[in-house]
């Protein structure tokens, strides 16, 4: 791993930094590796004594094949923060994803990784803690993966949940009339909006 010297600027690329250098620092308890276009082949190496790893803002999609690589080489990871990938759907990253998404990532998290303390930047609960035991494994989201072979969706084959109109738009018939409610209920709220006349 390279290191610049203090108040060094380095114009090497992000991208060609190493990862290799860490397999000499065994006792590493804390490690930041943010924004460093870090994907799915991250590998790190055994490193038994570390309880801290964010990996904000990197490009991590698959959740479940880091979680499973952290939790062989960090048995003592506490506190890890996944902002900013794919892999930790929040609505910050995708439009797409609310607040229900982010439950079941951390739940899913929780039973890969029973450890930890903190995860992203939220303390873990009692209660998510005891859910990851009973639910975890089932928490996981799986996409359906698209088919080579399927045809796009013409007009004609498009599908749609409510039933072709037996009539023309235009051929409608409908009822226009004055209807006359009156409310005989006692003590109620409904009272007050009936005027006198209408009794």
């Amino acid at each position: 791993m390279m290191c610049p010297a203090a108040g060094q600027r380095v114009g090497i690329p992000t991208a060609t930094w190493s990862l290799e250098g860490l397999s000499e620092f065994g006792s590493l308890e804390e490690l930041i590796l943010d924004n460093n276009l870090l994907g799915d082949d991250l590998v790190l190496p055994g490193l038994p004594r570390l309880h801290t790893l964010t990996l904000n803002k990197n490009q991590i999609t698959d959740l479940e094949c880091l979680l499973d690589h952290l939790a062989e080489v960090t048995p003592a990871l506490e506190y890890l923060s996944l902002l900013g990938n794919v892999a930790c759907p929040n609505e910050l990253v995708s439009l797409e994803k609310d607040e229900e998404d982010y439950k079941r990532y951390r739940c899913f998290v929780l039973h890969k990784l029973p450890n930890l303390k903190f995860l992203d930047a939220r303390k873990v609960t009692k209660q998510e803690r005891e859910e990851a035991l009973v639910r975890g494994a089932f928490m996981k989201v799986v996409k359906p993966k698209a088919s080579g072979d399927s045809v796009a969706a013409s007009p004609k084959s498009r599908y749609t949940p409510l039933p072709s109109a037996s009539r023309e738009l235009t051929s409608h018939r409908g009822v226009l009339g004055k209807c006359r409610y009156v409310y005989y209920g006692k003590n109620s709220e409904g009272n007050r909006f009936i005027r006198d006349d209408q009794l």
